[in-house]
């Protein structure tokens, strides 16, 4: 099993394969009711021994589509096998390098995979991707009935590679093909600029150098003259356990950020990591129906402390937490392996986190609503 467990909305982003991952050692026994395996060798000695086209027949592609069978049965949107190209992208991801079109999908509520947004300097923008498009088909494949996860992984390729993509746009009717040249993608994930006073940081995601950049903008911010932090995960996906609760040890004091739930009910409480630079300036937490996973774990974190008010709308409500466990061939199985809490023991699987205060704003009315309520100033409704 690998030891990166991903507490993240794996299926939302085409920057590569997944996202996000919770660091743990845990081991995951199996005590259930297990498959018939003589049925299995059964029916792969009949099939080897009689079927019509013996070059049709390879051991290491027949063993791949059966571990994946296995995992499209469970119809967990979370749960997906990757053989050894995609696991090693995979890999890639988590290290913070990214290599595909730079944009990120979610399931609308007709269930079509729509564009939320694209990176900025990325290959689907400068390509003609836009946020809201519709993605009908990924080089002719209808994605019609397939999962997030499923349309990631046609998608997401090796850098200097083209994609076809056949979309509409918000607004009209006629879907055009846009072909992408795949790159490798060099998207900091935490951005930070002051605004009066207050300083505003956007959160994109939790990889292995999230910490270190946020680290680097509250040294680089002047805390003494600093009198509120916007912290801004809006559209965030979520990331590494590790990471979520480094950087939530930079606001919280002590105590418990998260508890993981395995399948057997057993819990195992992750609590501040002193690290670096800590402030405890006044905080707002933005949030969206795009803020997934890892930034739910922050988010409830914050909250349940009492150190930050939470604005915006709903969250996504991911409450699991998956992992990837390697296979002898290099591929590996990423699943979901259990479910977590906040710190007051809050599940928000299907629920999502409701925000202090419900905005209508959106986009830039909601970092000024912030500013406004950082500030006493209450803002115009």
């Amino acid at each position: 099993m690998s030891k990166k467990i991903k507490i993240a909305l794996i299926v939302v982003t085409l920057l590569l394969v997944a996202s996000v991952s919770f660091v743990s050692g845990c081991f995951i026994s199996f005590s259930g009711s297990r498959p018939n395996l003589s049925l299995i060798n059964q029916a792969w000695n009949v099939i080897y021994q009689n079927y019509v086209d013996p070059t049709k027949l390879d051991p290491n592609t027949q063993n791949q589509a059966a571990v994946k069978g296995i995992l499209d049965s469970v119809k967990d949107p979370y749960s997906v096998y990757l053989n050894p190209q995609d696991y090693q992208l995979y890999q890639n991801q988590v290290n913070g390098k990214f290599e595909g079109i730079g944009a990120t999908v979610e399931l609308n509520a007709q269930s079509q995979p729509s564009v939320v947004s694209t990176l900025p300097g990325s290959p689907a923008g400068a390509a003609g991707i836009k946020a809201g498009d519709i993605i009908l088909a990924v080089d002719g494949k209808s994605t019609s009935g397939m999962s997030l996860t499923a349309i990631v992984l046609e998608v997401q390729g090796p850098a200097g590679t083209q994609v076809t993509l056949t979309v509409t746009h918000t607004g009209e009717t006629t879907p055009v093909d846009i072909t992408i040249t795949r790159a490798q993608i060099n998207q900091s994930s935490v951005s930070w600029v002051m605004k009066g006073s207050i300083a505003y940081i956007q959160i994109f995601e939790f990889n292995e150098t999230t910490n270190d950049e946020l680290n680097n903008a509250l040294t680089s911010i002047n805390l003494t003259t600093t009198t509120g932090i916007i912290l801004d995960l809006r559209d965030n996906p979520g990331g590494l356990v590790t990471t979520v609760v480094d950087v939530a040890s930079h606001f919280i004091k002590d105590g418990i950020i998260i508890t993981l739930v395995d399948n057997k009910g057993n819990k195992t409480s992750d609590s501040v990591n002193p690290n670096r630079v800590f402030t405890d300036l006044p905080m707002v937490v933005l949030v969206n129906g795009n803020s997934a996973s890892g930034a739910e774990v922050l988010t409830g974190a914050l909250h349940d402390h009492n150190r930050a008010t939470v604005a915006g709308v709903k969250t996504f409500g991911k409450g699991s937490y998956d992992s990837a466990f390697t296979l002898s061939d290099g591929s590996a199985i990423y699943m979901t392996i259990g479910r977590w809490l906040t710190p007051n023991g809050n599940a928000i699987e299907g629920q999502g986190i409701t925000p202090d205060d419900v905005l209508t704003q959106t986009g830039d009315a909601e970092i000024q609503w912030a500013i406004d309520f950082l500030n006493g100033t209450p803002f115009a409704q």
